[in-house]
């Protein structure tokens, strides 16, 4: 008995899987055959196939990048245990944004330089927008870290966290993503654009998991916020908030056959991206992508906002909190989008009405039905349309397809029940 007991606290002291059956291994366990997008033309299996040669379990970044072998293809699990920070250097020393600044480069002096009320509305340039490029590549060197195809990346037990790192996935496909916390993909060198949004704005680097040209990917189980460094505490230089967070999950550049599943995004301002231009007319036929059974809460907008693609949303869980006073809207309906929204449920303060929950980006057709507001069905359609600014088309119904593949499709009640219990990393039962 005594063997048996030490065989469980090692099994615990190195994260086994949360779950009821000791024997699973979510590590090779692949979408299945009717789970949204991903499942479509082949499926995703991840790395599933890998030997036992390339089965990795990793817990620090110089670890993680040998075992993700320069975004290779070659079949790969990888099992992150505990906490990973990329901000460090090989040894493992704690790299902060002193650390990666170089050439001279000071937020203070970077200010001064580029002040509107001095410097005008020209897009920055010269010694100190010079060393800010300079220092924002080094900090790049470290946060950004590619995943090539055929790979499995998950997260053993409940707390396997992945922090301060940029995942990217680009030209590569077949990749599953399950039970892990990404958090924090700060940038210490966001670049001041004078002529964005009218104002100007600031611009940050990194989403927390970007996919640009990536096919056949599953995101499951993973919990994606902005950590302990929120953008809504950030100060404000030229009229404008310091954003040192881009994206949680920008989906890009005709990235296609894509599952998000019973995932969380908390607590950011620009959540989701499904398409990056309105002219980036190659991602047309592309950008199909199923989002089921995710929860976002404390997000201002993008919730996704999309373009182009055919996107399912279902029996998803939208959270606005009663202190939220910069909520914008959820459902983003860009140029050619087609989205087909089924039974997904919003909470709201009452600030909030069931009209601002859909913002039209030059968008011409929105399918929903279902939507449940502060317990009561709406028809979100019709809300839009009505309430409108009259700068905006009215949005049809039809949007062109119906969704070929997706589980049964809960109540909204039932979905928004399950989600608040069951999204999330640590969370796979």
């Amino acid at each position: 008995m005594l063997h048996v007991a030490l065989g469980i606290a090692l099994l615990a002291a190195i994260g086994a899987p949360a779950s009821a059956d000791d024997t699973r291994d979510i590590s090779r366990e692949t979408l299945a055959a009717d789970d949204g997008w991903a499942a479509a033309e082949g499926g995703t299996t991840g790395g599933a196939a890998a030997d036992d040669a390339h089965v990795f379990t990793v817990r620090n970044r110089a670890e993680l990048v040998r075992a993700l072998d320069g975004g290779s293809a070659t079949p790969k699990i990888i099992r992150i245990a505990g906490t990973i920070d990329a901000n460090t250097d090989d040894e493992g020393r704690r790299l902060d944004c002193a650390d990666y600044a170089t050439d001279g480069y000071s937020l203070k002096k970077y200010l001064a330089a580029y002040d509107p009320r001095t410097w005008g509305s020209a897009k920055p340039s010269g010694p100190q927008e010079e060393a800010r490029q300079a220092s924002a590549a080094r900090q790049a060197e470290r946060v950004e870290i590619a995943v090539g195809a055929n790979t499995t990346i998950v997260g053993l037990g409940d707390s396997a966290v992945l922090e301060g790192a940029s995942l990217q996935i680009k030209d590569a496909g077949n990749v599953i993503i399950r039970n892990v916390e990404l958090r924090d993909a700060y940038d210490c060198f966001p670049v001041w654009q004078p002529n964005t949004g009218g104002l100007g704005d600031w611009k940050s680097a990194y989403d927390n998991l970007w996919l640009r040209g990536a096919r056949q990917v599953w995101i499951d189980h993973v919990t994606a916020s902005d950590g302990d460094h929120p953008d809504a505490e950030e100060p404000t230089y030229f009229g404008r908030n310091y954003l040192h967070h881009d994206g949680l999950l920008d989906i890009t550049n005709a990235s296609d056959l894509v599952t998000v599943s019973w995932s969380r995004f908390a607590d950011h301002d620009k959540a989701m991206l499904v398409g990056n231009s309105d002219s980036a007319t190659g991602d047309r036929g592309k950008l199909r992508i199923t989002l089921h059974h995710n929860e976002f809460e404390s997000v201002v907008q993008r919730a996704p906002r999309v373009r182009f693609g055919q996107v399912h949303l279902y029996n998803n869980r939208y959270v606005v909190p009663d202190d939220a006073h910069d909520y914008r809207y959820s459902w983003g309906v860009g140029t050619e989008s087609a989205i087909y929204a089924e039974n997904n449920a919003f909470t709201t303060p009452g600030h909030v009405e069931a009209a601002d929950l859909v913002k039209s980006w030059n968008g011409s057709a929105l399918h929903q039905t279902g939507s449940l507001f502060n317990g009561f069905l709406v028809d979100l359609l019709a809300i839009n349309n009505a309430y409108n600014s009259g700068s905006e088309r009215d949005l049809t119904a039809d949007v062109g397809w119906t969704p070929p593949l997706g589980a049964p499709i809960d109540s909204a009640v039932k979905a928004d029940h399950d989600v608040a219990r069951g999204a999330g990393a640590g969370r796979i039962r």
